[in-house]
């Protein structure tokens, strides 16, 4: 080949991204998908009605927090704002502009969850990490408000970081053992989820799981690997359901086993069970059973004046159920199907695979969490201390939880439109 004709050649290519990139450009201008924003900005704004009514009792006697009764709802607040402007600045982004981002955001997230997990001198046996309620999930400044979890910055990570090496390697993702393949990632995987549970965060791990393995699914995963995840957590179950071998496993480790016991039978036991270890699951089952059909009325619950623990924060929806009733929770329940209805239909009909498995990684993590989270509640399944979303008091998770939104919204800016006829 010539000079000139390499040149020629070049200018061809130059010409040819430049066309790419502007096609790029004028298809992330169109608009977004507005059912789906329409009912994720319903789900915020009846959560935030909830955390006020759930959470005000709390506030109000606690000197702490200065009895200031609209103390959380004011910090909910505010960092709904600051999700919802990064939201809006998100959904303005090409999301194939993502995929730089994919292995900063995936070493960012192991780096932030090894952080937690450093051995060190504080009350929680950490170096950094800051804790409540026996778990230390979080770091920042100690003695103050400034604070996050990294485990659901690591969510986001795994979600973005699995969609681009995922949509890039997918001819090879039936293979196991191939550096290019799914073992990789399966392995990375474990590793992201065995490190927030040692913090200990259960439900947290089981998110990462399920976001993962959903996502390889969809990615053309080999289908007898899949039979078999299937087979290993369906025994699982069984044994936890029938036999007593996986609460002597996590007794071994020093784990809380006692939630299995709960989960059994709550209502049984002597009385030191029944107001230690099942008090949260029995109060639980009480608020939603005095709820009724159409429940007490909004604010009105008893159950939240010291009754019932951790009310605005992983048992909210049991508050739900006491005010609204049978009726109100079921619609609420509706809104979050619709929500993942829709989110699936995206990742149908995204304009690429990168952008698809963008999405399936977003509303699978928004529908395990929301089945978990009311499972945990109803005692459908024993207790992992995972919340629900936009309604559950937490800054951190609320604010990555609209930019996950927004992400969806970037790639619904790129669905090609309907052909006419």
């Amino acid at each position: 080949m010539t000079r000139d004709e390499f040149r020629q050649l070049k200018k061809l290519r130059e010409r040819e991204q430049r066309r790419k990139l502007q096609d790029a450009y004028e298809a992330a201008k169109g608009p977004i998908d507005m059912p789906f924003l329409l009912l994720a900005m319903m789900l915020l704004a009846v959560g935030m009605i909830m955390l006020l009514s759930a959470s005000f009792p709390t506030a109000q006697a606690s000197s702490r927090l200065g009895n200031d009764p609209l103390y959380y709802f004011k910090r909910q607040f505010r960092f709904s704002i600051l999700g919802l402007v990064a939201m809006y600045v998100v959904s303005k982004i090409n999301y194939e502009r993502f995929r730089g981002l994919a292995r900063l955001g995936i070493w960012t997230s192991f780096v932030l969850l090894l952080l937690v997990i450093i051995p060190g001198p504080n009350s929680y046996g950490r170096l950094l990490a800051l804790g409540d309620n026996g778990a230390a999930r979080w770091l920042g400044i100690p003695g103050t408000s400034m604070q996050f979890q990294p485990s659901e910055v690591a969510k986001l990570g795994i979600i973005v970081y699995f969609a681009e090496r995922i949509s890039q390697k997918r001819e090879k993702m039936n293979i196991l053992f191939d550096r290019d393949g799914a073992g990789p990632l399966v392995l990375l995987l474990g590793l992201m989820a065995g490190m927030v549970l040692i913090e200990p965060h259960m439900s947290g791990a089981i998110l990462i799981l399920g976001m993962g393995a959903a996502m390889m699914v969809v990615g053309g995963i080999h289908w007898k690997w899949v039979a078999l995840g299937v087979t290993g957590v369906a025994c699982a179950w069984c044994l936890m359901a029938y036999t007593d071998i996986i609460e002597n496993i996590l007794r071994s480790i020093q784990y809380n086993a006692s939630r299995i016991t709960v989960w059994k039978d709550p209502f049984g036991g002597d009385l030191e069970f029944q107001r230690g270890a099942a008090f949260q699951t029995r109060q639980s089952l009480i608020t939603i059973g005095s709820g009724g059909l159409m429940g007490v009325g909004l604010g009105k619950s008893r159950q939240k004046f010291g009754f019932l623990p951790e009310r605005h924060n992983d048992y909210i929806f049991a508050i739900v159920f006491e005010e609204l009733g049978l009726v109100g929770g079921t619609l609420i329940m509706l809104l979050f199907a619709l929500l993942i209805v829709r989110g699936f239909w995206l990742a149908i009909h995204a304009r690429d695979r990168f952008g698809s498995l963008l999405i399936v990684g977003v509303t699978t993590q928004i529908a395990l969490q929301t089945f978990l989270n009311i499972a945990v509640v109803t005692n459908l399944i024993p207790s992992t201390g995972i919340s629900l979303p936009f309604f559950s008091y937490g800054g951190t998770a609320l604010a990555i939880q609209l930019v996950e939104i927004g992400v969806v919204l970037s790639v619904s800016r790129q669905i090609p439109a309907p052909k006419a006829g």
